[in-house]
């Protein structure tokens, strides 16, 4: 898998997923969700520093909350390319993993500001920003080769030799 580059914002702890897609969002077309991520966040961070290819970076228990699988699927619509994050949500972690958002376990929120320029190199376990390296345990050979398929259904189909 290639190099994740991108422009950091920065979040705080327990982004729960009625913030990443709030509940009257659910009401609108599947297509038409990404409008609405981070919606729930009470600052503008996102909004005001959302582009394509971002990188979302959080502290711990991103995605608690409820298990909607559209929460991650609003973050992918509205073009984030990767969340990095202290910890995660189990289900949120899989669901990402399931549709091909690639998530990072690392403890990077005190190190990066909103608006770094960073590289995250997942099979190696890296983020290179502007104050220099920060390592954490690279992501699984199982989860990258998901990640590559850009989801499990992609990736199931593939093995099977479903088209």
């Amino acid at each position: 898998m290639e190099k994740i580059k991108g422009k950091v914002i920065i979040l705080g702890n327990d982004v729960d997923t009625d913030q990443i897609l709030p509940g009257y969002a659910m009401s609108e077309p599947y297509e038409e969700i990404g409008k609405f991520a981070m919606a729930g966040l009470p600052t503008d961070d996102f909004k005001d520093n959302r582009e394509p290819g971002c990188i979302l970076v959080a502290g711990r228990n991103f995605g608690c909350g409820s298990s909607r699988e559209q929460a991650p699927i609003a973050l992918k619509q509205a073009k984030v390319a990767l969340v990095v994050a202290q910890g995660f949500a189990r289900i949120f972690r899989r669901n990402c993993i399931n549709i091909g958002l690639p998530v990072f376990v690392a403890d990077a929120v005190n190190q990066l500001r909103t608006g770094d320029v960073v590289e995250v190199d997942l099979e190696k376990g890296t983020i290179t920003g502007p104050r220099g390296e920060i390592t954490s345990a690279p992501v699984s050979e199982s989860v990258l080769k998901t990640l590559e398929y850009g989801g499990l259904i992609p990736r199931v189909r593939a093995e099977l030799g479903i088209e």
